[in-house]
């Protein structure tokens, strides 16, 4: 499964949604109702899935679905 999908099924996972419902350009808080819980939570999710640690700097930035998949990616080409 490509990135972009894995994230997108967590993301609708965590949010209780279906992921029909959750795009690339999806934004948190304007389009998925999520608040600062929720994004902890998901925060938490993808640091345990993808073996990675993201400080408040990486996640002040988090505002789409796509904005989480090019943090994932810089982390892992290090």
């Amino acid at each position: 499964m490509a990135l972009i999908d894995e994230v997108k099924s967590l993301v609708a996972e965590k949010l209780g949604l279906d992921a029909s419902a959750v795009s690339p350009e999806s934004s948190f808080v304007d389009d998925l109702n999520a608040d600062s819980l929720d994004l902890a939570d998901l925060v938490m999710a993808l640091e345990d899935k993808y073996g990675l640690t993201f400080g408040d700097a990486d996640t002040d930035k988090f505002k789409t679905v796509s904005d989480v998949v090019s943090a994932i990616e810089a982390k892992q080409q290090g």
